[in-house]
């Protein structure tokens, strides 16, 4: 009696037809890699994650049906993130943000925050609405957090005495855009990893792995 309850094995076409979404998705990665318009461009990540979505693809219906595997691996974007379960086409986004930094020069900091707040100062009619940061590191990132847009804060760290750390940006997809000030007070609780359409992270970690990498292949070459 057969197994009913057992997966069906995918047919040769099937398999064939893997393949060619490999093909397909190289070609596509290849293409947006070429027509990169910077760093973290987001076409990049969405055709890597289409080439990585594919390349897995193809190596499960590879084995399924020949008992055969692959001798390449394409890592996914996350493998700490659970499956995709929000709408292919989403309403509306949620764009969080988390970036980490340690302050390690705070005279720098305090410096480039009393900067700001003197030429607040000289543009300010009523001098005592303008900040004095002092002595005062809190102060002082008050102040440079508020003159200054955080794509600049990244840009500008190391002027105002801080070392990056880690860093994330999560797209996620909402059923619709939430009402003016409705998650203010809790703005990162509604955060749902399954409905995170793409994610992008920077971390020394990844650079000390690559270093790690090629130490290897020195060794054994």
């Amino acid at each position: 009696m057969s197994d009913a309850s057992a997966p069906a094995q995918p047919t040769a076409a099937e398999v064939r037809a893997a393949a060619e979404a490999v093909k397909a998705a190289l070609d596509r990665h290849l293409e947006a890699v070429e027509h990169r318009t910077g760093e973290d461009d987001p076409a990049v990540y969405a055709a890597f994650n289409a080439l990585a979505s594919a390349a897995e693809a193809y190596d499960e219906r590879l084995y399924d049906r020949y008992d055969e595997v692959t001798p390449f691996e394409i890592p996914g974007a996350d493998d700490s993130m659970p499956p995709y379960t929000g709408p292919d086409e989403p309403n509306a986004l949620s764009v969080l943000i988390r970036r980490d930094y340690a302050v390690v020069e705070p005279q720098r900091l305090l410096a480039q925050a009393q900067r700001v707040a003197d030429l607040d100062r000289d543009e300010t009619v009523d001098d005592t609405s303008a900040a004095v940061v002092g002595a005062s590191v809190h102060a002082a990132l008050g102040v440079l957090f508020g003159e200054f847009e955080p794509d600049e804060i990244a840009s500008r760290h190391k002027e105002f005495g801080l070392e990056e750390g880690d860093s994330t940006l999560w797209v996620a997809a909402v059923d619709d855009l939430p009402e003016a000030g409705e998650w203010l007070s809790t703005p990162f609780d509604q955060a749902d990893p399954e409905r995170v359409v793409c994610r992008f992270d920077v971390s020394s970690v990844f650079d000390e792995e690559d270093l790690d990498e090629d130490l290897d292949g020195l060794h054994s070459a």
